[in-house]
C-alpha cells in the first residue's frame, strides 16, 4: 500500500505513496525535486502514507520529468499544480511546502483557495522583497554569478547545500541535499530564482481560514525563526514549530523530527 508510485501521465510529474482518501501535496525548494520527499532523502512521503494519507510528491515545472512553463512565474507554477490537484480530485487536501514551495502554495490560495483545507509552510516566507530592490540585485548576483562565469550546478550546489544546513547537520544528509541540486537544470534555477525573488503576499495571510502550520528550523538563515513566527501570528489560528538544530533543508537534516511535526498536525487539525 505504501510503494512509492512514479506517475508522469500528469499536468506534473510526481511521486505517489499512499491510498488515502486525504491527500497531501509535497511542494518542493528551489534546489529540490520530487526526491526530496523520497526515501533515500527525508522519507517524507512514506511516513504520511503510514499514516493514511496519500502523498504526492511533484516536480515542479522545469524540474524533473515536468516541462517548464512561460513566463516563469509564481502564478504560472500554482497554476500547473492547481490542474495537478484537479486531475488527482482530493476528498481533502493539505499543501506542504518548503522554501520556494511554501510560496507556490501561498499563490495557490489565490488561485484556487478551495481546493485546499490545510496548509503547512515550512523554511518559507511571505514575500521576498522588490524585485529592483538592492538587497535582492545582491541575492540574485551571489547566485548566478558563478553560473555566469562557467560553473555548472554541480560544482555550485555543495557549497550551496552547506551554507543552507545546520553546522550540526549530519554530513550525509548535507551531500545528499548537494546531489539532489546539482541535477536541477540550470536554465530553471535561473528562472525559479528570478521568480522569488519579487514575490509578495504579505496581504494574503489576513484572509487565510484553514488550518496553517509554520514550521521553521532553529538554524535556518534563509527562513528564520522569528520572521516565521511573525508569519504565524498574522494567520488566524495558525500554529508555529520551531525544530531544534536544524537549518533550512529541515526535512533532509532530520527527517524524523520533521515528519513527526507534519503527521501531529495533520492528525489534529486536518
Amino acid at each position: 500500500m505504501n510503494d512509492v508510485v512514479l506517475v508522469r501521465d500528469a499536468p506534473l510529474a510526481h511521486l505517489r505513496w499512499g491510498r488515502g482518501e486525504r491527500v497531501a501535496v509535497l511542494l518542493h525548494g528551489v534546489g529540490g525535486g520530487r526526491e526530496a520527499w523520497g526515501d533515500s532523502i527525508s522519507g517524507t512521503g512514506s511516513a504520511l502514507a503510514q499514516a493514511g494519507y496519500t502523498a504526492i510528491a511533484p516536480d515542479l515545472p522545469g524540474y524533473g520529468d515536468s516541462v517548464s512553463v512561460d513566463p516563469y512565474d509564481m502564478a504560472s507554477l500554482a497554476a500547473r499544480v492547481v490542474a495537478l490537484i484537479g486531475a488527482l480530485q482530493p476528498k481533502r487536501c493539505v499543501l506542504i511546502g518548503h522554501s520556494m514551495g511554501g510560496m507556490v502554495a501561498l499563490e495557490l490560495m489565490v488561485l484556487a483557495a478551495e481546493r485546499v483545507q490545510a496548509l503547512v509552510l515550512s523554511g518559507t516566507s511571505s514575500a521576498f522583497g522588490k524585485p529592483d530592490g538592492a538587497w535582492q540585485a545582491e541575492f540574485l548576483a551571489q547566485r548566478l554569478g558563478p553560473l555566469d562565469a562557467g560553473a555548472g550546478m554541480a560544482s555550485l550546489a555543495p557549497g550551496l547545500a552547506l551554507g543552507m544546513a545546520s553546522p550540526t547537520a549530519p554530513h550525509d544528509a548535507v551531500a545528499r541535499a548537494a546531489v539532489l541540486m546539482s541535477a536541477v537544470p540550470q536554465a530553471t534555477y535561473r528562472s525559479a530564482l528570478r521568480a522569488i525573488v519579487g514575490f509578495n503576499r504579505r496581504e494574503l495571510l489576513g484572509k487565510l481560514r484553514l488550518p496553517v502550520l509554520c514550521l521553521a528550523g532553529e538554524d535556518d538563515r534563509n527562513a528564520p525563526p522569528a520572521l516565521m513566527q511573525q508569519m504565524a501570528s498574522r494567520i488566524a489560528g495558525a500554529e508555529f514549530h520551531c525544530m531544534p538544530g536544524v537549518g533550512h533543508l529541515a526535512n533532509m537534516e532530520a527527517p524524523a523530527l520533521y515528519n513527526q511535526a507534519l503527521i501531529d498536525f495533520l492528525r489534529r487539525r486536518f
